[in-house]
């Protein structure tokens, strides 16, 4: 038993030794974290890279695709096997099928490597053959990423501001009227308590379902196979001193516990690993929803943020040990339900909504940038003879009938400001303007060799996130 301890530890010893001295030599890697929050495109944004990245014809603004430095792209297998893996290939079939059709959303963090064989440039190019450079695709719900704001709350804490935010949002006041036949002080009683998680529950899926970002615990939302556990099983109390062996006692408990084993394990164990991230934004969705969803959306950037700049979180300081995000992408996605000519005020609405967010990530060494993109175009754009003049539409085919349909959403302000003023003085609708959304299907395609899908900006969006490493 001695012996093989002693040889143990001698092995890992020379292992140690060997990866310090061939880690300058090996390939690097780039690890790409991927987020947004409920249908903001997170699934259709990676299988249209990846596409894309295999096949880069529409990719003009990707700097290293453009001059041919990119020799080759390809699929390995991922370096985590504990890791669920992006099917990408089951995703590209669905979206380039004869009637297409949209893929499932993020349920759980999975992952995807895709390998470039990149020719180097400058003045060694000439003297080197071509390189591989990895790139790992860390796929997570953004639910998740909100809940980094539970780390540094108390039960007493999150329960008030809950409660509070749950006496303005759909289905709150269900929760609400049930909580106030429960008495927490009672005795810990099952039934109760699940009774009570799921008017909690039903309450924070109404709530995404209207459009509002900041729906936490997110694992209430994409709950797997923790559904029905002890961990899901509390929900927000008055605050109150509750006695030994009681309800209120036993969902403290249980929140300390959904902090202590979900939300630290995922921050440690992925996404401290993360190099660059880019955050996916539903703006026309929330502007759409109204000016409660806005600056509910705005609200959520900031919290995001603090999880990009573990400032005095003594626990986010450990995990990252010097490590640092440094390139943050944020990206107001659906840009094709929008003609180009707004395309401007969008990028600009998605810059001023996330102006506290990107100040402290710029504050805390992060490069940051914002833009409009469509990782999958699925309309085109035409002009129309209305009664009250010209309007630039897109027109693409209706999710609900598959029916062609011509589709304005309104006109967006050129000041951002007419938009985020009202939603944080609490207006309650949007006084002189409407604005819409349609849900469109994927259009069918027909790709030409060395072409991926038709998209609005994944050129620029990666050439931003990657360029510099490629």
């Amino acid at each position: 038993m001695v012996i093989a301890t002693l040889a143990d530890q001698i092995t890992r010893g020379v292992g140690s030794v060997t990866d310090t001295i061939t880690a300058p030599f090996s390939d690097p890697v780039i690890r790409l974290g991927v987020t947004g929050l409920s249908r903001a495109g997170k699934t259709v944004f990676i299988t249209s890279l990846v596409a894309n990245l295999m096949d880069r014809g529409r990719m003009p603004q990707l700097v290293a695709a453009a001059k041919g430095n990119i020799r080759t792209a390809y699929l390995q297998p991922q370096p985590d096997d504990t890791v669920a893996r992006f099917p990408f290939e089951s995703h590209l079939a669905q979206l380039t099928a004869q009637e297409p059709t949209w893929p499932e959303g993020t349920q759980s963090i999975s992952e995807l490597r895709l390998s470039l064989q990149v020719q180097p440039t400058g003045l060694l190019s000439a003297l080197s053959g071509p390189r591989v450079v990895h790139l790992d695709i860390v796929d997570y719900p953004g639910e998740w990423l909100l809940d980094l704001g539970l780390l540094d709350q108390s039960f007493a804490d999150w329960s008030a501001h809950t409660l509070e935010r749950a006496a303005k949002r759909p289905g709150g006041s269900d929760y609400l009227a049930q909580l106030q036949e429960t008495d927490p002080a009672a005795k810990l009683d099952e039934p109760t308590a699940q009774h009570l998680t799921s008017a909690f529950t039903a309450h924070l899926q109404a709530s995404r379902v209207a459009g509002y970002s900041d729906c936490t615990p997110g694992r209430f939302l994409l709950p797997g196979d923790l559904a029905g556990s002890p961990v899901l099983t509390f929900g927000p109390l008055h605050p109150d001193k509750f006695p030994r062996g009681s309800l209120g006692r036993e969902f403290e408990r249980r929140f300390e516990s959904y902090k202590r084993n979900i939300v630290k394990p995922f921050f440690r164990d992925h996404f401290a690993k993360i190099d660059r991230q880019i955050v996916l934004v539903d703006v026309l969705g929330a502007i759409n929803a109204g000016p409660a969803a806005v600056e509910d959306l705005r609200q959520a950037m900031k919290r995001i943020l603090t999880a990009f700049r573990p400032g005095r979180n003594a626990f986010l300081a450990r995990i990252f040990q010097g490590r640092r995000i440094d390139k943050i992408l944020f990206a107001a996605t659906k840009a094709d339900h929008l003609h180009h000519s707004q395309h401007g005020q969008l990028t600009a609405i998605t810059q001023a909504l996330l102006r506290d967010a990107k100040d402290r990530a710029d504050f805390a060494g992060a490069e940051t940038a914002a833009m409009s993109i469509a990782a999958l175009r699925t309309t085109v754009e035409e002009t129309v003879d209305h009664r009250d003049g010209l309007l630039e539409v897109v027109r693409g085919r209706l999710l609900e009938n598959g029916k062609q349909a011509a589709f304005y959403p309104g006109k967006l302000p050129d000041d951002p400001s007419h938009l985020l003023n009202p939603a944080g003085q609490g207006a309650e609708k949007w006084l002189d303007a409407d604005y819409g959304i349609m849900n469109f299907a994927p259009a069918p395609l027909t790709l030409r060799p060395g072409d991926g899908p038709p998209h609005i900006r994944l050129d620029k969006a990666t050439q931003f996130l990657l360029g510099d490493r490629l």
